[in-house]
């Protein structure tokens, strides 16, 4: 790998002083108020809603980890990323709940639709799931881009972007984390777009780089009796996972319910959604590319998940390689800062909010800074957990999202559609799939102390895509059946949160919130999608 050069520090250095003067810009504006600090006093545009959900999403694990998936013949995850449907479906189908009940959280609208215990449950998983999984991978992935690209050591360049990324979420709050995801998700865009163009043409162009790989290299479909891909499974889980992730998950949600009003949050979502649609030749062409430069003996890495960042550093001149360095240096700080605040606004207005409710809006800040501090120094401590995760990178992140996701999208998706869903099922559907996935989780870890063939063994080792369908089928039954079996919530407590409920009021808002252009806009991200997805079919 080529190091970088001088001029390369420049536009490193370049890209930190504008990221840090708008940080410093946003610090010094109050953030009195859980709305400001939160939430960014509720009054962000489409524009910046929409990059701030794309640099949430794409963080260093997905510009490593799907640049990996192109470098190791796993094309069909490519199907994760194209969801941009699922983020326009945001905007379309539940937004207009979360906005009409004015929360803060997605365990807060559980317990508008449901009970406080369904709140409390999903706050503490999500938490939880936010440091096992988001932080600690984004950090393993951040190291592995910091420690190529900088030449410097892993704890170094892990710790210094982890603590410099602390700081402005911690004093800067909401208002800092979107603002300062626009700027990186333009420089992302950019960098990326240059190494992926780049490197076509030092391959000889899009011909040359299929017939370089196997045939059938580019299919993402797979027979449903593939071990590892089943295209049934695949297709299902990865919606389930989806709606989880796009529609429910606080991490993403949190950034819609910062728009001025409904039809700027869901022209964000829109926005996002055609942002979402170039990760595919952002980040996994460029693993390909790699694949084919290593066949032919141009480069070398040892493991696919180094795919993009050695790419990046032989094929790109001086100065456009300090700028896309300084593209996947956003990216990581974006992630960690997107996750930071999330679980910080989680637990103080989930959590501490519950249990002191007199506390004023300043000490409910001053909380709120103490939460992100502690998650960021429980961040620190999983580094070397997470650096001994092998394999591809990506798959893990999927693997696990779809232990997590199931009962999560039941109990959201059942939940707006419909009102019969109660609160007794809600809690259980909650409890009982949290166990369920945890449980395949420590089995798969130690799957090789059963004996093959045994029951506890065959479902250890299920294809997770199988598990993840089966277990949203699980969590279904599980959801409508108590509902059924105890007694249907009142009308008066539903009322307005799902569709069956709607007041006429609530529907001409609802009518008057978009207009023929937001409808093309979407119609347009779908056919994109549907266009790639039978496009990679070989």
């Amino acid at each position: 790998m080529k190091g970088l050069d001088s001029l390369d520090w420049v536009f490193i250095s370049v890209y930190f002083l504008i990221l840090f003067g708008v940080a410093v810009w946003v610090i010094l504006k109050k953030n009195e108020t859980t709305e400001d600090y939160f939430l960014a006093g509720r009054n962000i545009g489409w524009f910046v809603v929409g990059a701030s959900i794309f640099a949430s999403n794409i963080g260093s694990e997905h510009v490593v980890g799907l640049a990996g998936t192109g470098a190791s013949n796993r094309m069909p995850m490519l199907i994760y990323e194209l969801h941009a449907w699922l983020v326009v479906m945001l905007g379309w189908v539940f937004l207009p709940f979360y906005a009409r009940s004015g929360v803060f959280t997605m365990p807060e609208f559980l317990e508008k639709r449901f009970n406080s215990k369904s709140r409390w449950i999903l706050s503490i998983f999500s938490i939880a799931a936010y440091v096992l999984t988001k932080i600690s991978v984004t950090i393993y992935a951040g190291g592995v881009v910091v420690s190529s690209l900088l030449g410097i050591n892993f704890w170094v360049g892990a710790l210094s972007t982890l603590v410099l990324t602390g700081i402005y979420t911690i004093l800067g709050g909401m208002r800092a984390v979107v603002y300062t995801e626009t700027i990186q998700a333009v420089i992302l865009v950019l960098g990326a777009g240059a190494l992926t163009i780049i490197g076509l043409q030092h391959v000889g162009g899009w011909g040359e780089l299929k017939a370089a790989l196997d045939p059938g290299y580019f299919n993402m479909w797979r027979p449903p009796s593939d071990p590892e891909f089943p295209w049934p499974s695949l297709f299902i889980t990865s919606t389930i996972v989806g709606i989880w992730y796009w529609c429910t998950d606080q991490y993403i949600v949190q950034r819609a319910l910062t728009a001025k009003n409904l039809k700027e949050g869901r022209r964000g979502t829109i926005w996002g959604g055609f942002l979402k649609l170039l990760p595919v030749f952002l980040f996994l062409i460029p693993g390909v590319i790699a694949l084919v430069l290593k066949q032919r003996g141009e480069i070398h890495w040892d493991s696919p998940d180094q795919a993009f960042p050695v790419l990046m550093s032989n094929l790109l001149p001086s100065g456009l390689r300090g700028l896309v360095a300084a593209g996947l240096l956003a990216a990581l700080m974006s992630s960690l800062a997107s996750v930071f605040n999330s679980c910080s606004t989680l637990f103080t207005v989930d959590i501490y909010k519950k249990l002191r409710p007199e506390a004023s809006e300043r000490s409910l800040v001053r909380m709120g800074r103490i939460a992100t501090t502690i998650v960021v120094i429980l961040g620190v401590l999983w580094i070397p957990i997470m650096a001994n995760i092998s394999g591809v990178l990506y798959e893990y992140l999927q693997k696990v999202q779809s232990y997590i996701a199931p009962p999560i999208t039941a109990v959201f998706l059942i939940g707006v559609f419909h009102k019969r869903v109660n609160a007794q099922g809600a809690y259980a559907t909650l409890v009982s799939g949290f166990v369920i996935g945890s449980i395949r989780i420590i089995l798969e870890l130690t799957k090789d102390s059963f004996s093959e063939g045994s029951l506890v063994h065959n479902f250890a080792t299920m294809n997770f895509l199988t598990f993840g369908a089966y277990f949203f089928l699980v969590s279904v039954i599980i959801l409508i059946g108590v509902s059924l079996l105890t007694p249907a919530q009142s009308e008066e407590q539903v009322r307005g949160l799902t569709f069956g409920t709607l007041t006429p009021e609530q529907k001409q808002a609802n009518k008057n919130s978009y207009t023929w252009v937001d409808i093309v806009t979407s119609l347009i991200v779908v056919g994109v999608v549907i266009y790639v997805m039978t496009t990679f079919t070989g």
